[in-house]
């Protein structure tokens, strides 16, 4: 059995970081997908691939991988640039404005 462990990315829908600081265990798929033939749906037989565990740390999901033999690949993440305003949205109503601010 092969897995990956990685940090998530924020999904598109967020504009801030918030649950990107777990990480997680995927494991591999062990068998080939196939379509079924009635509904033309894909599938498999393995288990295995529908799980994802949640860790806290990387080191608490390398020492799970290892306590049960399961080989891994750790994928480093990309770390983000701090995108941060010195006024932020507060300054769109701040009394010191100088320009005119409408919709």
């Amino acid at each position: 059995m092969r897995a990956r462990i990685y940090q998530p990315a924020r999904t598109a829908m967020q504009s801030g970081m918030g649950k990107t600081n777990t990480w997680l265990l995927e494991f591999a798929p062990g068998e080939k997908r196939e379509v079924d033939p009635l509904m033309g749906w894909t599938s498999s037989g393995d288990m295995n691939s529908q799980v994802t565990l949640r860790f806290d740390s990387l080191e608490a999901a390398k020492d799970y991988a290892e306590e049960r033999g399961i080989e891994y690949i750790v994928l480093q993440p990309k770390k983000r640039k701090v995108n941060v305003r010195p006024r932020g949205y507060g300054g769109n109503f701040a009394p010191d404005r100088r320009q005119v601010w409408t919709h």
